[in-house]
């Protein structure tokens, strides 16, 4: 049995999915208790990011299918639709300074 990734809420840990379902470089949706949706990946060094799934430019919930990269050394995820892109660990929008997106604490963060 392949171990879980979790997702630190405010009630406690969430699993989202098994390890082994998720693909380095590509995302899943997740949909948490609340009913709010996370989009969580994994880089190739096996560190997982989980960020707000909703595209706060458009408001569709498409962050899952971004194409991940780096700039300056921080990956970042880029929506999909309009191409903005948006650190995995501070939400920080690299592209507009006064947008961000909710970010959440995994148990594979490091």
């Amino acid at each position: 049995m392949s171990e879980n990734i979790q997702l630190l809420l405010d009630d406690g840990w969430f699993a989202v999915c098994e390890r082994d379902l998720l693909i380095p470089g590509r995302g899943v949706a997740a949909l948490l208790p609340d009913g709010r949706q996370a989009a969580v990946f994994t880089d190739r060094t096996g560190r997982a990011y989980a960020i707000d799934n909703r595209d706060p430019f458009t408001g569709a919930y498409v962050m899952s299918r971004g194409l991940l990269g780096t700039a300056q050394g921080r990956a970042f995820v880029a929506s999909p639709l309009l191409k903005q892109r948006f650190d995995l660990e501070t939400g920080r929008c690299l592209d507009d300074e006064e947008v961000s997106l909710q970010t959440y604490l995994t148990d594979h963060s490091r």
